[in-house]
Order: C-alpha cells, then structure tokens, then sequence
C-alpha cells in the first residue's frame, strides 16, 4: 500500500484560482501529511508564446476595455461542452497533459482552472484518464467553460451555484457545496492590537484595506486614496498595490502630504492579518477575495466590479448584505463617507459577513476528496 498521490492544476490569469489551489492543498495536507502533491499551472502546458499572448489580452481588455469582455463572457456563457470553441480548448496542452499524469501517476486530479478542467474531463470520457477529475469552481457563478459531463465531481460555492450546475445538465450527486476554498490561515484567531501596533496605526480609529493590483488604473486609485488622506472624517488606510510597481511608486507625494495615517505595500503574504485589523475592504469582486474577507467576517465595497463573474460575485455580496457595489468614484466616495459618519453600518455589515458562509471551506473541501479517493481506491493510507 503506498500514500495518497494528488495532482493539483491552476492557472496564472488571476490569482484567485492558484489560492483557491493552495488552500485545497492545505486543506489535505492537514489530514494527510504525508500526501505527495503537486501543483501545476495549466499554462506552462502551451507554448510560451500563446501562453503570453493570451495572457496578455486577459489583462487588456479586462483592465481598458471591460464592457468587451463582458459581452463575450455573455455571448459564451452558454456555450455547449461540444461546442466549436469547446473542442478546441479541450485540445490545449492535452498530449502534454497525458504524458504528465502517466509519469506522475495520481490518484486523483483537482482543477481550479475551467480549460484544463475540461480537458481532462474529455480524457476521462475517452477513457485515456482513469482516475477521478475534481473541479473546484472559483467563483459565485457558473461559466458554460466550467461545465462538462466528464468531471466526476464539482465542488461549488453555494446552492445557487450548484442549481445552475443542475440546469446545464451536471447530474445533482456530483456536485458537492463546500464553499470556495480559502485558506484555513483566514480561519485563524489574529492578535489584532499587536498587528496594529506593529504597523504604528491607532486601534481605535477605523482602518479602510484598499487593494490595489495589475487592473487597477493608477489614476483612479491615487485618486481615492488622495480623499481617504485628506477626509476630514478620520480614517486610516493601509494600500496594497499587489505587483503594480507604478502604483506603489505613484502614491509616495499622498502619503507624505496625507494628514491621516496612510500605509502603502507592495505583494503581501499576510493579507489575513490584513483584512483582521481592518474595518472595510475596498476591493474588486474575485471570488476568492469575497470568501476570505468574509470568512474574516470583513465588510465589503466592491468598485468597479467587471462585467461577468465579477459582477455575480459582487451580487451575491449585495444579497447576503454584507458589503456595497460602486460602480463609480462619486459612488465610492458618498459610501465611505457615510460609513465613516455612521459606523452602525459597517457593523451590521460585518454581522452579516459573519453569518454568511459555513466555514472551513478547504477543510470540507478534502474530507469530500479523501471521500472520492476511497471509493475509487479501497487500498489508500490516508495519514
């Protein structure tokens, strides 16, 4: 008998499908320490220059042309698994693919990528692929690329998610509501005076969390953190500018003319502790932001969500009642300031941040893996 073998494949258009991987992965290593796991990123599968490429238009239109990418993520959201556009994606990296997974010869397979999802589907139907596919769907709503009859199991954000699974012709018992997975570090208690300290705010004055990033427009963030500087209601914000040098480089004059205390970072790895000390997040609506800010029971103000699964992520924010939509500066600027004015909103926010999702996402997450694994293979050690 011999441990569990896992292969684990995302993507590196956003970072929200590689966290969502590595929460998966923490999520089993937790259970099964000694698990071999390896995570993958489905683009070092094509070649280099049609990995850039289609990279890079990703970026551009989402970051200067977002309606553009709105109308064709609607234009394909429904999409059949057979479909031209389908077929083709599913040839992608696939020869690669095959010779991979016989090499490293898993178990099982998680995908949090939709394209290397259905790829691997095609390979099970065809019967080339003979252990169990897993998708983990990232976001709060359901792409038609997500969607093939080849995956043995979807896990899903919520009930809604898994209703339209349904509809487009997913069998019921395959789907599996875990939440999206997060990070079992978000779950943890934070020393929220000491993180404070450390950072030289005051705990008894409101911290606003912005996050910048590669879409953000340098112009339009240096502009909402120039009137988070000068409000005259006070306010301390923290920016973090992700990998976007520019940015960072941009807010130097704010911050040394700023009359409220302002902090700007770069690429962080403790967005937990982050998100712990703050009272609002000022963000996009990535499905994977949305689920850690509320599994630390964070209100919300999503700006300028875009078209297609961000903007159904920041609905599902809005009906839960735990954050607020701003499509526009003077949207975002009369929000703030009348949750700086009346606190007794971001408190009841938070209240329902913190009832909104079940918790320990990556944990259940495995345990329904682990689940998998055992009815597709009776002579596994999981330890």
């Amino acid at each position: 008998m011999r441990q569990i073998r896992v292969l684990v494949f995302s993507a590196g258009f956003g970072n929200g499908h590689f966290r969502a991987a590595e929460a998966v992965i923490e999520g089993i290593q937790i259970k099964a320490p000694s698990a071999k796991i390896i995570h993958l990123d489905f683009g070092d599968f094509l070649s280099k220059r049609f990995n850039t490429m289609a990279k890079n238009v990703y970026m551009e239109m989402i970051k200067h042309t977002p309606k553009l990418w709105g109308k064709f993520y609607d234009k394909t959201a429904k999409f059949h698994p057979d479909s031209m556009i389908q077929r083709f994606l599913k040839q992608l990296g696939r020869k690669d693919f095959v010779n991979y997974i016989q090499a490293f010869a898993p178990d099982l397979i998680v995908c949090t990528y939709p394209t290397v999802s259905s790829i691997l589907a095609q390979l099970r139907l065809e019967q080339i692929l003979q252990v169990p596919v897993i998708t983990v769907i990232t976001d709060y709503t359901v792409h038609s690329h997500w969607v093939h009859p080849g995956v043995d199991r979807y896990m899903v954000a919520c009930e809604e998610v898994k209703e339209s699974l349904v509809s487009l012709g997913i069998r019921e018992r395959s789907i599996l509501v875990t939440g999206i997975p997060v990070s079992p570090k978000f779950e943890s208690q934070m020393d929220r005076e000491y993180i404070i300290s450390e950072l030289g705010l005051n705990p008894h004055v409101p911290i606003f969390l912005v996050m910048g990033g590669a879409y953000e427009s340098l112009k339009s963030t240096k502009r909402i953190c120039h009137r988070l500087a000068n409000s005259l209601v006070p306010v301390q914000s923290i920016i973090v500018c992700g990998k976007n040098d520019k940015l960072y480089d941009s807010l130097g004059e704010v911050i040394e003319q700023s009359p409220n205390p302002m902090i700007r970072l770069g690429y962080v790895h403790n967005i937990e502790e982050l998100m712990s000390i703050s009272t609002l997040i000022i963000t996009k609506a990535g499905g994977l932001t949305v689920s850690e800010a509320l599994t630390k029971h964070l209100p919300l103000v999503i700006y300028k969500a875009i078209p297609g699964q961000e903007e159904a992520n920041a609905d599902f924010l809005l009906r839960l009642g735990a954050g607020n939509v701003a499509n526009t500066e003077q949207d975002l600027y009369r929000l703030l300031k009348g949750y700086l004015t009346n606190p007794k909103e971001i408190a009841e926010m938070r209240e329902k941040a913190a009832s909104s999702l079940k918790g320990q996402s990556a944990e259940r997450t495995a345990e329904a893996i682990f689940e998998i694994l055992l009815e597709a293979k009776k002579d596994l050690i999981i330890c």
